[in-house]
């Protein structure tokens, strides 16, 4: 596949720095879907796109799973996630969301955090994700709403890019994924034939104690916005730092508001 100039900032690597830009606000996330999605104990899991394990360990501590299959296509990604998350109940496996490696109706639930949208062939993802669950399995996903702002910081940071580098408006999420809205999702399920699917709102915040705290996880590469951050030369990143910070203003803490938009459908009628 021919990477596609927004996608060439997507640095999939380097668990540790992906945990401070995004990981932390992902476990958050993850307490309120599997609150939201109230899934059967003891069940079969199957989690697409597992990345540093936010969504895998909530799932241990909330949920009481029988089995995890979560599964990655980034090597670092999931060597981080192992070394992190060594219940024994939880099988990690790099495997690509197109090819699941797991056999026909198996799984009671199967579920992706936060990275639907980064799948290029997203009505395939859906179509294995349903090939793997049982006849009344769930099946589940979330996503950042960008085009909604959703992510508060990811947005304030485009926003002061998109004024300093007109490539920038390119690269943001929210024009990036405009399917991320309640009406997008709804018509992907409908096309990869979901009856009923059940979409909602769920809201975070994520609080930085100084700008310094704000803007250091832009710099550790890792992420499609800190990715794009560490291509800047350095009078240039400084340029975007201090637009960020004229745009934030000097209140502390910094509270923005997080929101993802989360589904839940049954496999079949």
């Amino acid at each position: 596949m021919t990477m596609t100039q927004p996608a060439q900032f997507d640095a999939w690597s380097a668990g540790q720095n992906y945990e401070h830009y995004m990981g932390r606000w992902s476990r958050q996330m993850a307490t309120e879907f599997l609150r939201w999605l109230s899934p059967p104990r003891r069940a079969d899991w199957l989690e697409i796109g597992c990345g540093t394990g936010a969504l895998t360990a909530t799932l241990l501590s909330d949920c009481n799973p029988k089995s995890i299959l979560a599964t990655e296509p980034s090597k670092d990604f999931i060597a981080y996630a192992r070394s992190m998350v060594t219940d024994k109940r939880v099988t990690f496996e790099m495997a690509d969301a197109g090819k699941l490696p797991a056999p026909d109706a198996l799984m009671d639930v199967v579920t992706s955090a936060l990275v639907l949208n980064f799948i290029p062939d997203r009505l395939a993802a859906l179509a294995e994700m349903k090939r793997v669950l049982k006849p009344q399995g769930l099946l589940s996903f979330y996503v950042w709403d960008y085009p909604g702002g959703g992510m508060g910081f990811i947005d304030e940071f485009w926003k002061a890019a998109g004024a300093i580098d007109e490539k920038a408006k390119g690269l943001d999420e929210a024009k990036r994924f405009p399917f991320c809205t309640r009406d997008g999702l709804a018509n992907l399920c409908r096309e990869a034939g979901l009856p009923s699917p059940a979409i909602e709102p769920l809201e975070i915040e994520t609080v930085f104690p100084d700008f310094e705290s704000f803007w250091r996880p832009f710099t550790l590469g890792a992420g499609p916005a800190p990715g794009y951050c560490l291509s800047l030369s350095e009078d240039r990143r400084a340029w975007l730092k201090a637009r960020l910070a004229e745009n934030l203003g000097r209140e502390v803490p910094i509270r923005l508001m997080g929101r993802a938009w989360a589904v839940k459908a049954s496999a079949q009628p």
